[in-house]
């Protein structure tokens, strides 16, 4: 198929380039600066400037295009808020589809965001959804959790440099999914009938929470943790100092989002139906600890080497 990718440069829009390519798709990706996306050209796609915002260049990316996958949403570092870029960015690129002719659209969103309508990110997927589920659009739905790449800073790196870990709220149990894995969804839809006009969880194996996965980077990296935890007063009353100042309105949206990520409530679901529609087996879905335990093997053994180098360099300028 002919398949324009959204968010192409992101965490996960980039895996889902590549899964798509890897399964002989003929990929596009609308981004913002083309210069920034040259491993995507490297890759094999077909890059095309674009901006959610600026609807005339949204019917020269979907132009000859059989599918479309959304995975873009607002970066931290953005200036505009998730309401202009997300919503309104939403809403344009849902018209250009429509007016071009793309019917099949696969849109990656969150699990529980009906719930949690007062976090605008989570507002923002649960009315995108509703605009899908109401549009003549084939349409699937992936409800995801947190990516496994985010326990990367989090977590690892501050255990593995000694540096506090910060948390907030109750210890909330979350299914973290590898972007991989969830590339391996976003693109099985488009060849899979069983999921258009559907939603479905796109989950890991199992919950984990903040405890659990401070004790996973212990045993893998050999060092204790210095955990904080933030309470949530705390939150709200930074998310309301950053609102006050304009530039600060992202950041005050998602500092919202630790009300989702500290509330206790598990972001989590049942995956049999959602591995059964996709035709994909469970077996090949990325386990937590075993993500985190290669990522320390690579890193430790990188610093080894780096200290053997080191160790070389100082004998070579012994006198003896």
């Amino acid at each position: 198929m002919q398949v324009l990718v959204v968010g192409g440069t992101g965490t996960l829009g980039r895996q889902i380039a590549r899964r798509a390519l890897d399964q002989g798709h003929q990929v596009r990706c609308m981004v913002r600066s083309p210069r920034k996306a040259a491993f995507l050209q490297e890759w094999g796609c077909e890059l095309t400037r674009g901006d959610l915002l600026e609807p005339e260049s949204l019917a020269y990316a979907l132009e000859g295009q059989d599918a479309v996958i959304d995975a873009a949403t607002a970066r931290p570092t953005d200036s505009a808020g998730i309401y202009t870029i997300d919503w309104d960015g939403k809403l344009n690129l849902l018209r250009a589809c429509e007016q071009a002719g793309v019917k099949r659209f696969v849109f990656v969103s969150l699990l529980g965001a009906e719930l949690h309508r007062e976090v605008p990110l989570m507002d923002i997927k649960y009315c995108t959804e509703q605009l899908l589920i109401g549009s003549d659009l084939d349409y699937t739905i992936l409800r995801c959790v947190a990516f496994m790449q985010g326990v990367i800073g989090q977590f690892a790196i501050p255990v593995l440099e000694g540096q506090t870990v910060w948390v907030s709220g109750t210890p909330t149990p979350i299914a973290y999914m590898n972007t991989q894995d969830v590339a391996r969804f976003a693109v099985a839809a488009l060849s899979q009938p069983a999921t258009v006009r559907q939603a479905f969880p796109v989950v890991g194996p199992k919950a984990w929470n903040t405890g659990e996965v401070t004790q996973l980077c212990e045993r893998y990296s050999g060092k204790p943790a210095r955990v904080f935890r933030v309470r949530p007063f705390l939150i709200r009353l930074m998310q309301g100092l950053a609102s006050f100042f304009e530039p600060g309105v992202n950041v005050a949206e998602r500092l919202a989002f630790a009300e989702v990520t500290g509330g206790g409530q598990p972001l989590d679901a049942p995956m049999e139906a959602s591995y059964e529609a996709f035709a994909l087996d469970p077996a090949e879905t990325t386990r937590l600890e075993d993500y985190l335990k290669e990522y320390y093997d690579t890193i430790l053994r990188r610093l080894r080497e780096l200290d053997a180098d080191l160790d070389k360099e100082g004998k070579k300028k012994l006198p003896f």
